[in-house]
C-alpha cells in the first residue's frame, strides 16, 4: 500500500435546501489537511484528498479515514490538527466527531 492512511474529504455540491459539504467548507478542509500533513512531514505516508458525496450529508462536512473506514461529521477547520495528531499519527479516533452508522 502506497499510503499508511488515506483521508477522503467530501466536497460535493448539492442544491439547496440540502446541506452540502462543498458549501460548508469542504475544499477548505482539504487544504487544511494538506497543509497540516506537509508541516508535520507526513505527506508521503498519509494522503488527504477531496472526494464526491460520502452519503452522509446531514452530518456534513464529512470525511472518512482509511484503511479503518472511520467516518467523521460536522468537521470544522479547527478540528484538523486534532484529527491529524490523535487519529492519523496516534491511531486514536476523535470520538466527539466520529459517526457511527
Amino acid at each position: 500500500m502506497k499510503f499508511k492512511k488515506h483521508v477522503f474529504i467530501c466536497t460535493n455540491q448539492k442544491d439547496a435546501p440540502k446541506k452540502s459539504c462543498g458549501t460548508e467548507h469542504g475544499l477548505a478542509l482539504v487544504e487544511a489537511f494538506k497543509q497540516e500533513l506537509t508541516q508535520r512531514g507526513l505527506q508521503k505516508e498519509i494522503r488527504a484528498q477531496r472526494t464526491g458525496c460520502l452519503d452522509a450529508c446531514a452530518f456534513g462536512p464529512t470525511l472518512v479515514v482509511y484503511p479503518e473506514g472511520t467516518y467523521y461529521g460536522n468537521v470544522q477547520l479547527n478540528d484538523v490538527s486534532e484529527i491529524v495528531e490523535s487519529h492519523l499519527v496516534n491511531d486514536q479516533p476523535v470520538e466527539r466527531l466520529k459517526l457511527d452508522f
